[in-house]
């Protein structure tokens, strides 16, 4: 079956075709990127058989944007397909699914409904997943479609880790609570890490750390999500690549007070101007952060030693939930390439029984790969993340 993913932001759309053999495996026959989409001049990437194809051109909304996808997919030249008959169902990547969607599920007009009344919890993210969902729903019509929510995996947390201490009745009425974000990432890289090692996840407690631009860290036992760092938003957690992470409230408002900022302005500040930017007065590649680090660059160090410092404590702390872990897991764009951050978020968890390879360690970048020594009594994997497997996946089993 050929199975299209797409992850519908704002004003984006990423896409993947991949033909499942079955549940298992798949083989990746394109990819792309639509860019700046309702704007002047949009962009258009489009990646198949090796090559790649690129394009500015007005992109005014979602559906515009979707025929352009389906277009490159049979066109004669940089197609991969001669008839859009060929896909067999659409997998819908949803930010948001809050209490509503514990699991992906087949696309009706309810679940509609349910995405549209989460939209509330989730204002940057779940409309661009509709606005995708309709466009399909008007430019392959019949066709099946899957909903995966990157709040399901973490479902399974138990109340103490998802309510916040607020008075009870705003949980009781808005559903006030920690979600966690990047499930389907965190599922499949504690899932196949585990297997890879030759071990059942079920069976393991697992610390897996998607470490990128947007971070988040979980603590799974047993194949279960019991923690993990994000929250109610993506905001909460880790220092990010423009998000806060953890933040006082009282300095939220006290800041909030002296600037006289609305909560929109608020907002932006708390996604869009904070983390590395923040810190650094603009570099938000850890790269760049790193490379002013080494230049002496006094606020590229604290990002830098920022960045680790909360990793490092979220990693003894949710060791400290399940009473060990047997597997670490570092994935992402950092987590998988960053090998210098790798080292310094690891080499001192000595007390945790985590000791690190640093030649084998450094030699890694964006492969799978143990890089701890082997009398490490945790071991540690760099496993690159497939989000879009997941969600072809899931797709593939309820289609």
């Amino acid at each position: 079956m050929k199975i299209l993913v797409l992850n519908c932001g704002s004003s984006s759309i990423k896409y993947q075709l991949l033909e499942m053999e079955d549940a298992n495996s798949s083989k990746l026959l394109a990819k792309g990127l639509l860019e700046r989409i309702g704007l002047e001049m949009g962009e258009f990437t489009h990646k198949y058989h090796g090559e790649k194809y690129y394009e500015q051109l007005p992109i005014p909304n979602h559906t515009e944007g979707i025929k352009l996808v389906l277009k490159a997919l049979v066109d004669p030249k940089m197609g991969v397909i001669s008839d859009l008959k060929e896909i067999g169902a659409v997998g819908h990547r949803v930010a948001h699914g809050g209490e509503l969607f514990p699991k992906s599920v087949k696309i009706d007009a309810e679940v509609i409904k349910g995405i549209e009344s989460l939209c509330d919890l989730a204002p940057l993210h779940n409309p661009g997943s509709l606005q995708g969902i309709h466009a399909m729903e008007e430019v392959l019509p019949g066709v099946p479609m899957v909903a995966v929510f990157d709040t399901s995996f973490h479902s399974t947390m138990p109340p103490e880790a998802y309510l916040y201490a607020v008075p009870y009745e705003y949980y009781e009425k808005y559903r006030v609570r920690r979600y966690g974000f990047h499930g389907t990432s965190h599922k499949y890289v504690a899932e196949n890490a585990a297997k890879y090692l030759g071990k059942d996840w079920k069976q393991s407690k697992i610390v897996t750390c998607h470490l990128g631009s947007g971070a988040s860290i979980a603590a799974v036992e047993y194949g279960q999500s019991v923690e993990t760092s994000m929250g109610f938003t993506p905001v909460e957690g880790l220092v990010m690549g423009s998000r806060t992470g953890d933040l006082d409230l009282g300095a939220f408002m006290y800041i909030m007070d002296k600037e006289g900022f609305t909560t929109k302005e608020m907002n932006t500040l708390v996604n869009k101007k904070s983390g590395l930017v923040g810190i650094t007065g603009g570099k938000q590649d850890m790269r760049d952060v790193r490379a002013g680090k080494e230049e002496g660059d006094e606020r590229c160090t604290y990002a830098y030693n920022m960045f680790a410092h909360r990793v490092k404590k979220y990693i003894g702390a949710y060791m400290a939930v399940m009473n060990g872990a047997d597997i670490l897991v570092m994935t992402g764009g950092i987590g998988e390439n960053a090998w210098f951050m790798r080292e310094t978020i690891l080499d001192s968890l000595d007390f945790l029984g985590i000791k690190i390879d640093h030649r084998v360690n450094k030699e890694t970048i964006g492969d799978c790969a143990v890089i701890s020594t082997p009398d490490s009594k945790v071991t540690v994997v760099v496993y690159p993340t497939d989000e879009e497997f997941v969600i072809a996946q899931d797709t593939f089993n309820l289609v």
